[in-house]
């Protein structure tokens, strides 16, 4: 599979249940809010946390290119068995059309060269 390396850093956010959801931003390489009955979570750009949270920062974003069809299994299986092998932490994402992988920055190199070792090819967001 081919992953983008998004440019900019993110965080990942944890407010309270009660808590009412941020309004997204106007426009943003990755911004992504869940709401459950146990949390709100939010990913967004470093910088860009919402008032109150607790955070993890630092951390880059990897986006599988491409629109994914419903039919496909294992796509997120294949991408991060080989994380767990060389012991890099994810945190998954999908989206209607596509998952993205965050992983700690610190990690990115580690992580690229697991990934390109077993067939992906990781560049760059166009």
């Amino acid at each position: 599979m081919e992953l983008l390396l998004l440019t900019n850093e993110y965080s990942v956010c944890r407010l309270p249940a009660a808590t009412a959801p941020p309004p997204p931003p106007a426009a943003a390489e990755l911004y992504a809010l869940t709401v459950t009955a146990e949390e709100v979570s939010v990913v967004c750009r470093s910088g860009a946390e919402p008032a109150g949270a607790k955070v993890e920062s630092g951390f880059s974003a990897l986006r599988v290119a491409g629109a994914l069809d419903f039919s496909l299994v294992g796509i997120l299986a294949a991408l991060t068995a080989p994380l767990a092998e060389v012991r890099v932490s994810v945190f998954a994402i999908s989206t209607f059309d596509t998952d993205y992988l965050l992983v700690r920055t610190a990690d990115l190199p580690t992580a690229k060269a697991a990934l390109e070792a077993h067939g992906h090819a990781v560049g760059f967001t166009r």
